[in-house]
């Protein structure tokens, strides 16, 4: 009996920092792609994301996929926030939720703050949300999808 407890005690200790290891991996690929909005860096916001991603978010046409998606979407965002007067929009990712990994695989809620300014004067979506699949390849994680939930 001690023997057994012996090795499922070994062999926990020992996942937990594979499994601290892949989670920081993959909150190092939400950040990179986090900061490269905030600089507005399309190349960068490209870059971290599959070409064939999904997008679910708040303004028309709500969905985007196929083909170069991160960058269609954030043309369309710049559209958007061009036709509404926004300007100097920030998102700040929260501590996650969930950060599940399996295998090559990677999903990851976040609490998130996105501030702007509208014609000048200053808003904040406090208490958002931003879900994010992921996909380990080629040793990278890449956004494969994610969607944003306003409060």
């Amino acid at each position: 009996m001690k023997r057994i407890l012996f090795a499922l005690v070994a062999a926990t200790l020992s996942v937990a920092p594979r499994v601290a290891a892949q989670q920081a991996d993959v909150m190092a690929a939400v950040n990179r792609f986090g900061e490269a909005f905030n600089k507005g860096d399309t190349k960068a916001v490209n870059a971290a994301c599959a070409s064939d991603a999904i997008i679910i978010d708040e303004f028309p046409p709500y969905t985007w996929h196929g083909p170069a998606t991160c960058g269609k979407w954030m043309d369309a965002y710049a559209a958007e926030a061009t036709k509404n007067k926004i300007t100097d929009g920030q998102v700040t990712l929260g501590k996650p939720l969930h950060v599940d990994v399996t295998a090559d695989r990677a999903y990851v809620v976040l609490p998130s703050r996105y501030v702007y300014k509208k014609a000048g004067k200053p808003v904040a979506e406090n208490e958002s949300f931003i879900t994010i699949s992921l996909q380990k390849t080629a040793g990278a994680w890449t956004i494969v999808g994610w969607a944003w939930t306003k409060r």
